[in-house]
């Protein structure tokens, strides 16, 4: 049976008990008095078995060929690219003699990935809702930023689910953001305070359902189905069927609550000193019950319609974020940054290659399932790490002292030397100009003063001593400035006639 199949059998048996009207219960079901008495012969004569509808499970001898759904799917995709379903639907009657339902070609291209242009939406007509006649039909939910704390505090998000019947706010939590592990607290308050609801209406925000524009995985491609969100996955697990709200005017009562309680909760954290999430939290039920003794609503029907959850039901198996992960070779498994080992099982002695669930509870723990049953792991130990050297472009500094090295040997004073004269035989001494090099005899000799020295070495020294017949002799350090001559020390002057 599905969920709603169960919640169809136990509105009906509190009918067939005298606990509730047929019209109320056909009211909750969405169905008419006349088919909701039809419900309650089946339930009386054949049991919950009889509200199981008979074509369940069956082909429809009326659907359309495949054949020609494939062959819809091909023409739009080659020559009727572009235009809209309605359009489509006539061109096909028109030109390739095929008369299908505009619903049914729609629902093919849509089921082929094809996005036809977007029509213009018609307008709603849109009334107010009657509230649900008992709790726990109905729950609505939704989360609400602000700065709880004044202008100057966080930006907390409240989350909060409202009765419908009442308007009684069932729980109510804060955390840091809008998330989807805070509805599971939520929820987790639901379920363990007042019971499981038979219906929440929700936004449509990414954490209960996977957005339309959302490309599939290759995992859904071969499924054939669109996997739900961790919420959406426990909404099923626990039998609540999700409504999602198309407008914030659909969900008002949630919405209005918010307005109530930014009045109201905000006063009253400052009051008791709230600085931190969890004294923010340790005050929501006090206040909680002060709100709904002032502003809730007695319902039109006092039993409430609560499933009880059973005593023996692990709610840290239900409550938590769930994974599939694939056991490596050395029995291990890596989730995020943590490898956890797997020791040998009673049914197995290896789960190298096995495929098996990740729990991530709330607390932030994990465990491993394999097939139901609860596996014991341990932390992995580490992978050794090789030791080697690397490449760098220089030491880093270090901290330590440097070792002391041993003072060096002292060594005697040398004694200064004095610059010792060249000897007679000296190649300065005995040299001799060759017979090129002998001065012209229209060039008269430079005069030179009697203590003038040319410097030994040089191309100007040496030039002149060449061009003059000069010997070579020892250096004289004082510069050399010739007598009359402007130029710098030690340069011939310039001829008549000639640049300098």
């Amino acid at each position: 049976m599905t969920p709603r199949d169960q919640t169809r059998a136990w509105l009906l048996t509190q009918v067939l008990a005298g606990t509730l009207a047929l019209e109320e219960a056909a009211r909750s079901m969405g169905i008419s008095e006349r088919q909701a008495r039809r419900l309650k012969g089946r339930l009386r004569r054949d049991g919950p078995a009889g509200l199981v509808h008979g074509n369940r499970g069956r082909v429809s001898p009326r659907r359309t060929d495949p054949a020609q759904i494939q062959a819809v799917v091909a023409h739009y995709r080659g020559t009727y690219q572009g235009a809209n379903a309605q359009h489509f639907t006539e061109l096909l009657a028109e030109h390739e003699r095929i008369s299908l339902g505009v619903a049914t070609v729609r629902r093919a291209l849509r089921a082929a990935g094809v996005v036809t242009p977007t029509t213009r939406r018609l307008p709603q007509h849109r009334a107010r809702r009657e509230r649900r006649s008992a709790e726990g039909l109905l729950l609505q939910l939704d989360g609400s930023p602000f700065r709880w704390l004044g202008p100057d505090g966080p930006r907390w998000s409240l989350l909060a689910a409202v009765d419908d019947a009442t308007g009684d706010p069932v729980a109510a939590v804060f955390r840091e953001q809008e998330d989807a592990a805070g509805y599971m607290e939520l929820l987790r308050q639901v379920v363990t305070t007042r019971g499981i609801p038979a219906a929440v209406y929700r936004d449509r925000h990414g954490i209960f359902e996977v957005a339309r524009h959302t490309g599939s995985s290759l995992e859904e491609d071969l499924a054939g189905v669109r996997f739900p969100t961790q919420v959406g996955r426990l909404f099923a697990e626990l039998g609540i069927e999700s409504i999602p709200a198309y407008s914030p005017q659909a969900k008002g009562r949630v919405e209005r609550h918010w307005r109530t309680q930014q009045d109201r909760l905000a006063v009253e954290l400052r009051l008791a000193g709230v600085r931190t999430l969890a004294e923010a939290n340790a005050l929501l039920p006090c206040y909680l019950a002060r709100y709904r003794a002032r502003f809730a609503v007695p319902p039109r029907r006092a039993e409430p319609a609560y499933v009880p959850l059973d005593p023996a039901t692990d709610l840290d198996r239900l409550f938590c974020f769930k994974y599939q992960r694939k056991v490596a070779p050395d029995n291990t498994v890596r989730f995020e940054a943590e490898v956890l080992q797997i020791p040998p099982g009673p049914d197995r002695l290896s789960y190298a290659r096995a495929t098996v669930d990740v729990h991530e509870r709330l607390d932030g723990s994990l465990a491993i399932y394999y097939r139901g049953r609860r596996l014991a792991v341990r932390p992995a130990p580490a992978q050794p790490v090789t030791l080697r050297a690397r490449h760098a472009r220089r030491p880093l500094p270090t901290t330590a002292e440097p070792m002391p090295l041993p003072p060096p040997a002292a060594e005697p004073p040398r004694a200064a030397r004095r610059p010792r004269p060249p000897a007679p035989n000296h190649p300065w001494r005995t040299y001799r100009p060759a017979q090129n090099e002998q001065a012209a005899p229209s060039d008269p000799p430079l005069a030179l003063p009697a203590r003038a020295i040319l410097p030994a070495d040089g191309p100007t020294g040496q030039a002149l001593r060449r061009s003059r017949g000069l010997g070579v002799v020892p250096l004289d350090p004082r510069p050399l400035r010739l007598p009359g001559a402007p130029g710098r020390p030690g340069t011939r002057p310039a001829r008549e006639g000639q640049h300098a």
